[in-house]
């Protein structure tokens, strides 16, 4: 009998009896058993890997018993971004960028799947059998031996999906299916269609032609009908957006569903495992009943043809016959953005060739049945009869991208939403063994946003306490070394540039604790050979034991006598004055064939004083590198300087290996900008090689930035050092080289994967946002693309535009240097 009452409690229909043992149990002696599934990040899944994933998922549900349902959910929610600016230590740049992303909307995206247990009766019940329908529901027992081998078969499911190294299946226990008194179990939150932790039950409107939970309005689409399905389908769609003539841009069938949905919605996945042979006999009977009434109607012959079609099918390549069924449940606590939703389900459903259905008649009893724990309550009559690889092709197989939760490393963006994730590039992906080395290759043309991105990523690895050395043409890290510089009060940022009026200056002889390690030692050395030799002169033997002794007899003196001032100029004159004549006083003399002391005085003359050259190495500013975090070289004006370059070289190799030797567990990084132009003296390329193979035993990383692969392949030693020993590659927008990136791809050892995700590269950035995107991968086996979105605040700092750069720096000169109040000032007036 209908029950005539107009409001009744949930409590007198709750169909689940308990939870017990992390096994939901209903009253109907259904037993479900419940997880939170993890699923590969969007973009990042090819073709073969859809198939693997649809393969796992087809041998896991093979595995479970007859009269058993597998109900997939994702929920899609929309939430926004709250910024974490609780630390008081937090930089200047680090709250802009927070702040620029306050509120700023996205999906968040839930998966779980719910096996269940039920019976046969239970799976032939119609929507009026639904407990919505009865008075009463009377609690009935659980058949012990079936449980016993459900749960096994529940257990081999989870093995067989987690294996897959695809998708992860993680059980739910019984706090987090009813709750605890902090948080809201699953079921609570399903019943106020929330994914908050913090949820209250809310009063249900259950009507005839619509669907309410509290403020929010439901609108139901269902896919439960052969006729309104695609004649074919895959595992996966090429997304036309992010495809080029060259490559594919994949996603899951049901992408369109699923994260391509913008809006407030669950995506429901049943598939109903009967006894398919029962079902095969069902339909050769009816076949059969075809065929004898074909003579009274065409439609009656066109059917027996389908029906022997889906019977030849199961026999030929031995398919199991299952049911399934699939609804988007979309809502909205605005009546007039439901409308516009309920297109938008429409449109997504037909992008998928299907043609939706807006239930309205089975809309409660399709919500009451999609409750965790419930789907023996589905009435029967809304799915349809198929086979487990066909209906596994309308499970959405991929989510948000993910935040690492390593405590180091950079924000990025997601490049569907703008939401910052927190990704580590370094520490992580070794921990996991993605990557052998911390090691970094960035390639990018001319205004890809390389600089910009390089600016970025140094500052937070700054802020994190790393010391960071940097050589660079073109004054690209000027405004962030300048911020550095004036908020440490001139303690950090150091910012080394050649000018007429300033000349760049050194001093390798001085360091604050008189500590010189064999290292140090042996780079001064290089230094002077390198001042005294030419390129094509052989140094020998005796030239380098001598000038090396020479050096250690100099150290011991100015460690012994803290009065002579260490410099280039004192090391002179103690080599002209005192090491000369011990020299000639030597038992066993040294010929001038086999070092000529007279010659390489003469020829380092021009570096002492009153030399041409004698600012370089006689700088009386003190400064020692060790304790510099944040060090700049802007060689773009000695590039071409033949006796200045290669010693600026050496000197800053010999400060990022002094860094790297006595700092035990800080982090370092040396970063080359236009590699080319570096690399082309052959000390350099020396110490680059060196450099890559090392740096890493030292808790360092070393990366070079360039703008073409020629530059890095025209230098056969760099070459193979850089690529090879480089696990983290970063490009940037690559379409420029589209018809030659062949070429890149063969040198860069990328799969065909990483060059369809590198071609995508702002292909369909949004509008309304400024932002590049940028490609990550990591050691051929993790690889993504992400944005580089900032605030404004910090595009000032980064800026290489020369009219932006120099607007910042004459209102810094106003404002007495003080850069970051310039830019707050210019981002201010910016914003009105």
């Amino acid at each position: 009998m209908r029950n005539t009452m107009k409001a009744t409690t949930i409590e007198s229909k709750f169909p689940l009896l308990s939870v017990e043992h992390d096994c939901i149990v209903s009253k109907d002696a259904d037993v479900t058993v419940a997880f939170r599934v993890t699923l590969p990040e969007l973009f990042t899944v090819t073709s073969p890997e859809y198939e693997a994933i649809h393969s796992a998922w087809a041998k896991a549900v093979k595995v479970l018993p007859e009269y058993s349902v597998a109900h997939k959910q994702d929920w899609f929610v929309r939430e926004t971004y709250q910024p974490k600016t609780e630390d008081r230590e937090m930089s200047f740049l680090s709250r802009s960028y927070e702040r620029h992303f306050n509120e700023r909307p996205y999906l968040n995206h839930e998966c779980f799947l719910y096996l269940t247990k039920t019976t046969k009766e239970r799976m032939r019940m119609q929507s009026n059998f639904s407990s919505l329908c009865r008075g009463n529901i009377i609690p009935k027992e659980v058949n012990k031996d079936s449980t016993v081998r459900f749960l096994e078969a529940v257990g081999q499911f989870e093995r067989i999906i987690n294996d897959s190294g695809f998708i992860s299946l993680a059980r739910l226990t019984t706090d987090e299916i009813v709750g605890t008194p902090e948080n809201a179990g699953l079921i609570e939150k399903y019943f106020s269609l929330s994914l908050d932790n913090a949820t209250s039950l809310e009063d249900m409107e259950l009507g005839a032609d619509s669907l309410r939970i509290g403020a929010k309005h439901v609108c139901l689409h269902t896919l439960s009908d052969v006729e309104k399905l695609p004649g074919k389908v895959g595992t996966g769609m090429r997304y036309e957006k992010l495809s080029t003539d060259r490559s594919d841009c994949l996603l899951s069938f049901a992408a369109p569903v699923g994260l391509l949905l913008a809006c407030d919605h669950v995506y429901n996945q049943y598939l109903f495992l009967e006894d398919s042979a029962e079902n095969l006999r069902k339909f050769e009977k009816s076949a059969r009943n075809m065929q004898s009434l074909s003579r009274y109607s065409r439609g009656n012959a066109i059917n027996k043809e389908w029906i022997d079609l889906y019977l030849n099918e199961a026999h030929s390549h031995g398919l199991t016959s299952i049911r399934a069924h699939f609804n988007v449940m979309a809502w909205s606590e605005d009546e007039q953005e439901l409308k516009h939703i309920r297109n938008e389900v429409g449109s997504q459903l037909a992008l998928m060739e299907c043609k939706p259905r807006h239930n309205t008649v089975d809309a409660a009893t399709l919500y009451w049945a999609a409750m965790p724990g419930n789907s023996g309550d589905f009435p029967s009559e809304e799915s349809f009869y198929t086979f487990i690889e066909q209906a596994l092709c309308f499970f959405t197989e991929e989510t948000n991208y993910r935040s690492s939760p390593s405590p180091f490393g950079i924000k990025m963006c997601d490049r569907v939403s703008g939401k910052p994730i927190h990704l580590d590039i370094s520490d992580l992906p070794m921990k996991k063994g993605i990557i052998t080395n911390r090691n970094k290759f960035v390639l990018g043309p001319s205004g890809s946003g390389k600089s910009f991105f390089m600016n970025h990523l140094v500052r937070q690895y700054y802020e994190q306490g790393t010391h960071v050395v940097l050589v660079d043409t073109g004054n690209s890290y000027q405004g962030l070394c300048e911020m550095i510089h004036r908020k440490t009060k001139g303690e950090d940022g150091v910012y080394f540039t050649y000018t007429e009026e300033s000349p760049i200056s050194f001093n390798p002889f001085f360091t604050d604790d008189y500590v010189f390690d064999v290292e140090k030692k042996d780079s001064i050395k290089t230094l002077l050979l390198t001042l005294w030799k030419s390129e094509d002169d052989k140094v020998s033997k005796t030239e380098s034991g001598e000038l090396g002794s020479a050096v250690s007899a100099y150290i011991r003196r100015i460690q012994e006598n803290q009065d002579i001032t260490p410099c280039f100029n004192t090391f002179y004159e103690y080599m002209r004055d005192d090491y000369r004549h011990e020299l000639e006083e030597r038992e066993i003399k040294v010929g001038r064939d086999d070092f000529n002391i007279d010659n390489m005085l003469t020829t380092l003359r021009q570096y002492y004083r009153g030399g041409r050259f004698d600012f370089l190495l006689n700088s009386d500013k003190n400064i020692d590198l060790l304790s510099k975090r944040f060090i700049v070289f802007e060689i773009d004006a000695i590039k071409e300087n033949r006796e200045l370059f290669p010693v600026v070289t050496i000197i800053i190799m010999e400060a990022f290996i002094n860094k790297m030797r006595r700092l035990k567990g800080v982090r370092k990084q040396l970063i080359v900008e236009e590699a080319w132009k570096a690399i082309a003296s052959a000390n350099m390329a020396e110490y680059l090689r060196y450099m890559y193979k090392t740096v890493r035993k030292y808790f360092g990383e070393a990366i070079v930035v360039t703008q073409e692969v020629d530059d890095i392949i025209s230098s056969p030693v760099v070459k193979e050092s850089i690529i090879n020993n480089s696990d983290c590659k970063i490009l940037l927008d690559q379409r420029k080289y589209m018809n030659k990136f062949d070429q890149i791809q063969a040198l860069l050892g990328l799969t065909e994967k990483e060059k369809s995700q590198i071609l995508s590269i702002n292909m369909s950035n949004a509008p309304s946002r400024r932002y590049k995107e940028v490609w990550i991968g990591l050691g051929g086996v993790q690889s993504a693309v992400y944005a580089t979105e900032v605030s404004v605040q910090e595009y000032l700092a980064y800026t290489t535009e020369e009219s932006e750069k120099m607007e910042v720096m004459q209102l810094a000169g106003k404002l007495d240097g003080d850069i970051e109040l310039a830019i707050k000032q210019l981002a201010e007036s910016k914003k009105q």
